[in-house]
């Protein structure tokens, strides 16, 4: 992955002389007739009109479409693995992760990490507080459970209400929440794998799990992540040709080395070691997609991502193919048979022709933009032979 293709025909705006007429017979452009005007007239045309326009430069790279990274899960329940789910199992809040000893691990939806165990301290005056409180009950409201004010309390109204909660999961009415009892992420997940076998201590990761939404991965290059600010809009194509939208969620902090570049001492003939590394690391970009019902059936898929690297609105554009070198240096334009300019910025050359000097700009999909005093809008050019 993170093969880079760009749409740009060429890349600078000093174009050299044979760099020029080798655009020009190549017919870049498009043909739509002589004389017609339209905005991909190429080689084959004679002649072609300035037009005024958008120019997008438009990169294309390489991703794959997945259900994003794998998470993994450790276990902190003391026991053995008792059930394990399968693979490519959806669970949402209130759901079994797995079962220690037959006791469910519960999952539930929060940020805070379970760091200790809830319950009805023995001195009323010094109930158990915090935001971690909060977190359970508001899970144990939304599981239908009542009975107890959402406040950062631990209560006997909510160890009441967590005894009703164990009853149904059949676990032993403690009232208390241990450690090991659930486990908190931020919304449904997919089970990707298990780590363990039943029977295997609970202990370490015992599976890993991704999210339920499909999302792209790009491994794009670490000196190449420009475009890769969070929120940035990008173009998602489907095998097919379909395309979808999707949004820059994540950028990796830490750039890995590609494959196949090792990072070792180069071995025999003495590679680049660390600068080469360095050079071909890699970057993981995450790109989320809100349209999940348009993307089908599909996972694990190679797909292109393609977003807009620079974009110049209402400029004046002509094909590549009608630039030509001026013998002063700089580039021109080939007036087409009675296209006057008014004598202004006309150069001379061959009998019967007559050029005007041009300022190039972005170069992208075939056209170039130009600028200067004896432009216009609508001007009619030749193509050069």
């Amino acid at each position: 992955m993170g093969v880079r293709r760009r749409a740009v025909l060429v890349a600078a705006g000093a174009v050299a002389v044979s760099a020029v007429a080798v655009v020009g017979a190549l017919g870049l452009g498009g043909g739509d007739g002589p004389d017609s005007g339209g905005p991909d007239s190429g080689r084959g045309d004679r002649t072609v009109r300035v037009t005024r326009g958008t120019l997008v430069d438009e990169t294309a790279v390489d991703g794959t479409l997945d259900h994003g990274p794998e998470v993994p899960f450790e276990a902190r329940a003391e026991g053995t693995v008792t059930w394990l789910p399968q693979a490519e199992k959806t669970i949402t809040r209130g759901g079994t992760l797995l079962r220690v000893d037959e006791k469910p691990v519960v999952l539930m939806y929060g940020n805070l990490p379970m760091y200790r165990e809830l319950a009805v301290g023995r001195d009323p005056d010094r109930p158990l507080r915090g935001l971690d409180v909060k977190q359970f009950e508001s899970n144990l409201a939304m599981l239908g459970y009542s009975g107890f004010t959402v406040d950062d309390t631990y209560s006997q109204l909510t160890a009441d209400a967590v005894k009703r909660w164990q009853k149904d999961l059949g676990r032993p009415r403690t009232g208390k929440v241990g450690i090991g009892d659930i486990a908190y992420v931020s919304g449904p997940i997919r089970i990707a794998r298990t780590s363990v076998r039943v029977g295997a201590q609970a202990t370490g990761t015992v599976l890993s799990y991704t999210s339920t939404a499909r999302s792209v991965t790009v491994e794009a290059p670490a000196g190449e992540t420009g475009w890769a600010e969070r929120g940035n809009r990008v173009t998602v194509e489907l095998p097919g040709g379909h395309t979808v939208k999707g949004r820059v969620a994540e950028i990796g902090q830490n750039a890995s080395p590609a494959q196949g570049d090792g990072g070792g001492d180069g071995g025999a003939g003495g590679g680049g070691g660390e600068g080469d590394a360095a050079k071909n690391a890699k970057v993981p970009v995450l790109i989320r997609i809100s349209d999940q019902e348009a993307l089908g059936r599909l996972n694990s898929t190679p797909v292109t991502v393609r977003y807009v690297g620079r974009k110049r609105e209402n400029v004046l554009t002509v094909p590549v193919a009608a630039l030509v070198a001026l013998a002063e240096g700089g580039h021109g334009l080939e007036l087409a048979d009675g296209d006057g300019t008014d004598g202004a910025g006309g150069s001379g050359g061959e009998k019967g022709s007559r050029f005007v000097a041009v300022k190039t700009g972005l170069f992208a999909n075939g056209k170039v933009e130009v600028s200067g005093p004896a432009v216009r809008e609508g001007m009619k050019v030749r193509i050069p032979e």
